[in-house]
């Protein structure tokens, strides 16, 4: 039994009985709706134990459940062995939603009321919930409690870090005329200003950088543009004279972070744009003026990257680049020798990037998992889970670093000795999947379902699938996920174009036995014009070979093995100026054609 997490469970029932309430809802974002959180929010990994980045925790009076995808349903039901908490797995048949669950455990009360923290739950999902809930009997739902400040003694503050201008050489416009695209895009959408609370379209905004966030440099704050004004709601400290006089010259003031709710009660236009799914429901009711509700532009702005942007992603993959083979040099041999575990090994990539210039840390936590762990879709080694590496079976390792000039994203499944006939069968279907999508030709304005498909078609056809999205948008010096475009089955029809970075990366994911995913960023780039217009491609960005170990050949076509002896001459051509000696020999091993 883990008797922490059911102390903190009863001290919340405590508070739900004084307040007369039902039930509590956690969700996994801040007041941002940030996919990853500052410490300060994480209130339902405090409440539950399970610390996906990805999840929904509810606590009735008697009993309690969790909602998370597939990335992490074996994750989760180890991390909630013992805590009271159900496992609910979203997505899948027979899995009830919250308000159907809160219907069947509360369907013996007498006008039942459930609780959220309309603060860190974006408009969109409360109204969506109010109605849902009114649909099972009548439950109502209050917004306005946060039971964290009482039974969460030790909770961490909200991070009062720096923020840093972005150089423009490596931003590659100013912050004026980002303010003035942003206006035109809000006047196309009937729109007076906006409030901006995605911490990264405003750092991207701004051309501003932070640290508040583990792995992703943004800061907390809102961005308020009118017309003729901008307003950055920040904790003041962290501002310095120079930062506030950049901002002040760029036709931005600063306020107090905590005074958002008064600046949208203050605002003086006739409409304001509001993103539902980006402003919390409390700050979406505290606007006094009529809403559009409507999309942020923001995104769609940000995921283009401008001839800076691009030129920097270029470099800051060449860095990556040259840590990954000087790891994949050392990993085979030091498996061999023994004493390597999934953490050491982590450890080691991680020192080989930060010797790399530029280097301002992690993208994510490294996902180093050998054999069985490689099942767990976002599986990270712990203490308590590490187990040593052997000479032989499968290594997946999924990482990425932040440069001052870009961010990466790589996937490299790795042999480390002899392999079974099912995991060489399996590596090799992935990467089929990987290489048509990679050297798709599509039309301009194609969403990413559409692309879809391509990347899961020879897994398909033999019977097997994932549930994860195949592609995610990359930031420049920012996010490791951005969007508004993505490659999934789920349906998203924000458009690809000329500049957007995407990630390349099916898997297939055996419990119990491994896992198998290759991933690489890769950037959109034009193709061709044909009388049916203009079409795209993608350029890989990740310099890196892809393990030709467990290849089994005959299931490549000879345009599969072009594409892959294509990318490994890429990769040597671009690489070896920079490299020498045994990496440089490493090198040329690694990408022989096949």
């Amino acid at each position: 039994m883990n008797r922490e997490i059911q102390n903190r469970i009863e001290r919340l029932r405590e508070v739900l009985r004084r307040e007369h309430l039902s039930a509590f809802i956690f969700p996994t974002t801040d007041p941002h709706q940030s996919e990853y959180t500052a410490d300060h929010w994480k209130g339902r990994a405090f409440i539950s134990g399970f610390d996906g980045s990805a999840g929904t925790a509810v606590v009735t009076l008697t009993s309690a459940a969790l909602w998370t995808d597939s990335r992490y349903f074996i994750a989760a039901a180890q991390q909630l062995e013992g805590t009271g908490f159900e496992l609910m797995k979203e997505r899948v048949a027979g899995t009830p939603t919250i308000a159907e669950w809160l219907g069947q455990q509360l369907s013996d009360t007498r006008s039942p009321e459930v609780a959220i923290d309309g603060m860190v739950s974006s408009a969109a999902f409360v109204e969506s919930l109010i109605g849902d809930l009114r649909r099972q009997g009548g439950i109502t739902l209050r917004t306005n409690l946060d039971p964290l400040r009482e039974i969460w003694p030790q909770r961490p503050p909200i991070p009062q870090n720096p923020v840093e201008i972005q150089p423009l050489e490596l931003a590659g416009e100013p912050t004026h005329e980002k303010l003035q695209r942003i206006r035109r895009a809000l006047r196309q959408k009937h729109a007076d200003g906006m409030l901006m609370a995605a911490l990264d379209d405003i750092a991207w905004t701004l051309n501003l950088r932070g640290s508040d966030v583990h792995c992703n440099p943004v800061f907390v704050s809102y961005l308020l543009i009118a017309s003729n004004s901008a307003t950055l709601y920040i904790n003041k400290v962290k501002v310095s004279a120079a930062v506030e006089a950049y901002l002040k010259a760029e036709g931005v003031t600063v306020a107090p972070y905590e005074e958002v709710r008064q600046g949208l009660r203050d605002y003086f236009e006739y409409n304001i744009l509001l993103d539902p799914s980006e402003i919390n429901y409390t700050l979406f009711k505290s606007a006094t003026r009529e809403i559009v509700a409507e999309a942020s532009p923001v995104a769609g702005l940000k995921a283009v990257k401008n001839e800076s942007e691009v030129r920097g992603f270029h470099e800051a993959m060449l860095r990556d680049g040259i840590a990954m083979i000087q790891f994949l040099r050392w990993l085979r041999p030091a498996v061999a020798k023994g004493g390597q575990t999934e953490l050491s090994v982590s450890w080691q990539l991680e020192q080989f990037r930060a010797a790399q210039p530029h280097y301002r840390g992690l993208s994510f936590d490294t996902i180093s998992a050998y054999q069985e762990h490689g099942a767990i879709v976002h599986y990270e080694p712990t203490p308590e889970t590490d187990v040593p590496l052997r000479p032989e079976g499968l290594l997946l390792l999924d990482s990425g670093a932040q440069y001052e000039d870009g961010t990466t994203d790589i996937t490299r499944t790795i042999a480390l000795g002899p392999l079974t006939d099912e995991q060489r069968r399996v590596y090799t279907l992935v990467l089929k999947g990987h290489l048509r999508l990679q050297n798709l030709c599509f039309p301009d304005g194609a969403s990413g379902t559409l692309l879809d498909g391509v990347a899961r078609a020879p897994l398909w056809q033999e019977g097997l699938n994932y549930l994860h999205g195949t592609g995610h948008g990359v930031g420049a010096f920012l996010n490791v996920h951005e969007g508004p475009h993505q490659i999934r089955m789920e349906y998203r029809p924000a458009p690809f174009h000329v500049g957007m970075t995407v990630t390349d990366e099916p898997g297939i994911y055996l419990e119990g036995r491994f896992g198998v995913r290759i991933e690489n960023t890769l950037l959109v780039v034009p193709h061709c014009e044909t009388e049916m217009g203009r079409f795209l491609r993608f350029e890989p960005l990740t310099l890196c070979p892809i393990d030709t170990e467990p290849i089994v050949t005959e299931l490549l076509n000879d345009e599969e093995r072009q594409w892959f002896n294509q990318y490994h001459a890429y990769v040597f051509e671009t690489l070896a100026p920079h490299l020498s000696g045994d990496d440089l020999q490493w090198l040329g091993e690694a990408t022989k054609p096949i």
